[in-house]
């Protein structure tokens, strides 16, 4: 005969019986005592019905006490089928679907092709058939201790910065195969040791870096870092835009150095203006932005300088056609081929373009455009624009770029601790 055990603590009903001659122990759902008593009268007249053969218990019933609770109605489920083990995917087949899924436009080219280059590191370092469900934070963590690139004949390390902007792309690479049913799990990361990576150097003139440079003592890489937080002065500006419009450069070069100078606008953003997006009502430029929202492309309006108007206006009434403001006319400097019509500029020719201008003059040192977006950041915190404006007319500024300027503020502050401590 079945009976009741309450346990003393938690208070929980078992209905105890003998089966095959071992003891069964069944957990009930009651919540008082009364409950319990009702569920083990109907028990008892199940279990009575099953030794006289009334109801016939299926031989290969998993559970005879759920069977007895539900009255005898209990169907056994058939055993499943062990669930076959997941196929092993190769990491280069995880990456060639990602990179061809993110092809439709959903990342813009150059984050596709920085995608690419990241994501080939990982498959050099772990092979391209590496089974990439078996992935550990071991195998990442030997990946980051041995990344390096040739310099020259020597290879040296990657930067931390580098090192940290692979890894978020892998992890996204991984991210979207897990959503895809490729693989499973969370992305290994958790515990990997990056190298310690360097504050940047505040923006320095040009004076203030050859000092440091003469004082000797400083390897290669620390004076290309050097040289990559130079800025310009107004009057150091003016002087390069005189040289980049020299004759001999293509008829777009100046006009776009002269935005880039006035502005700050990012290489990038410049080539994709258009002759629309030039308002001389209002003295603006409509910028179209693609980091500062991820997903979304956006705009932002920057005003127009009085130089920059005359600048812009001179080259609007001289344009080659085309809806692109910046681009290469029928007949290009330097080149045999002869276009059917304008076409826009490419990123690479605006370098080679930037790097011929300068490298027989004394501004050979500039490391490309955004030496200007530099300079415009700096001469406008060294002349006390609010930094709210500064950020509205840059885009997507992070405190981290603002800290490397607000050295600049001397005047404020000087005023601002003044009136700490001076009556």
């Amino acid at each position: 005969m079945p009976w009741l055990e309450e346990h003393p603590t938690s208070g929980r009903f078992k209905i105890s019986f003998r089966w095959a001659g071992k003891k069964v122990r069944k957990t009930v759902r009651a919540r008082s005592r009364a409950d319990a008593d009702a569920i083990l009268k109907r028990f008892e007249e199940t279990l009575d019905l099953v030794q006289r053969g009334r109801i016939e218990v299926p031989p290969d019933c998993p559970d005879i006490g759920a069977f007895l609770l539900s009255d005898g109605k209990v169907v056994p489920k058939p055993p499943s089928a062990a669930e076959p083990p997941p196929k092993a995917v190769a990491l280069r087949e995880v990456v060639d679907r990602y990179l061809a899924v993110h092809a439709n436009g959903a990342m813009e080219k150059n984050s596709l092709a920085t995608a690419k280059v990241h994501l080939e590191h990982f498959a050099r370092s772990l092979r391209p058939s590496f089974a990439v469900q078996g992935l550990t934070p071991t195998d990442l963590q030997c990946h980051l201790d041995g990344r390096t690139r040739r310099r020259g004949k020597k290879p040296v390390p990657v930067s931390p910065v580098t090192l940290r902007k692979e890894m978020a792309t892998f992890r996204a690479c991984w991210n979207w195969a897990v959503k895809n049913g490729l693989l499973k799990g969370v992305f290994p990361s958790s515990g990997l040791v990056y190298p310690k990576t360097d504050e940047k150097p505040p923006f320095q003139t040009r004076s203030e870096i050859e000092r440091q440079v003469a004082r000797g003592g400083l390897s290669e890489s620390e004076i290309a870092a050097l040289w990559d937080c130079l800025y310009l002065t107004v009057a150091e500006v003016e002087e390069t835009l005189r040289v980049a419009a020299a004759p001999g450069r293509p008829a777009f070069f100046s006009p776009m150095l002269c935005t880039a100078a006035y502005t700050g606008v990012r290489r990038s953003e410049l080539l994709r203006i258009r002759v629309e997006d030039v308002s001389c009502e209002t003295r603006t430029l409509l910028i179209r932005e693609k980091k500062r929202a991820r997903g979304q492309r956006t705009t932002r309006r920057v005003p127009i300088p009085v130089p920059l108007e005359a600048i812009l206006k001179d080259w609007l009434t001289r344009h080659p056609g085309g809806p692109v403001l910046f681009c290469q006319e029928v007949e290009v400097v330097r080149s045999k081929k002869r276009r059917a019509a304008p076409t826009e500029v490419t990123r690479n020719e605006a370098h080679d373009h930037f790097q011929r201008a300068f490298a027989d003059t004394r501004w050979a040192c500039l490391r490309g455009w955004h030496v200007y977006r530099h300079s415009f950041a700096s001469n406008c915190a060294g002349k006390g624009v609010d930094q709210r404006l500064i950020n509205e007319w840059m885009g997507h500024q992070t405190e981290e770029m603002v800290r490397r300027y607000r050295h600049l503020l001397p005047d404020q502050q000087r005023a601002a601790i003044d009136r700490v401590f001076v009556a």
